[in-house]
């Protein structure tokens, strides 16, 4: 199997980014493992409490990824790191957070397995 490159994983990530974007709680949940382990500055969530956060209503209106770096932990395990900066609906507010996402082939399909938002600093 050919390695994917660093923009392989960074497509994953916009879809996921996609899908709080349209409110799509199946995209969201086809691109997280089962297992899902979101770390985030209000707590732990699992793959149904991120998928619920937004019951079909989109949380975000725009993003960027921006800064990404890319770590090869094994042929199957590949981590990408970058900032993210976003709007929510309805909110001038740019929001600036780091975020870590382990990406892991599961059943020849590539899946988050776990993710850390960090808020910036303001």
């Amino acid at each position: 199997m050919t390695r994917p490159q660093p923009e392989y994983f960074i497509r994953l990530e916009q879809q996921v980014w996609q899908a709080l974007v349209d409110g799509d709680a199946d995209a969201d949940r086809r691109l997280l493992a089962d297992g899902f382990l979101g770390v985030y500055p209000d707590g732990f969530a699992g793959r149904d409490e991120h998928v619920a956060q937004f019951a079909n209503e989109p949380t975000v209106a725009h993003y960027s990824i921006d800064h990404p770096h890319w770590i090869a932990l094994s042929d199957d395990a590949h981590l990408l790191c970058y900032e993210a900066r976003f709007r929510r609906p309805g909110d001038d507010d740019l929001h600036r957070m780091y975020v870590s996402s382990l990406w892991q082939l599961v059943d020849d399909r590539w899946v988050n397995t776990f993710s850390q938002d960090t808020p910036a600093a303001t």
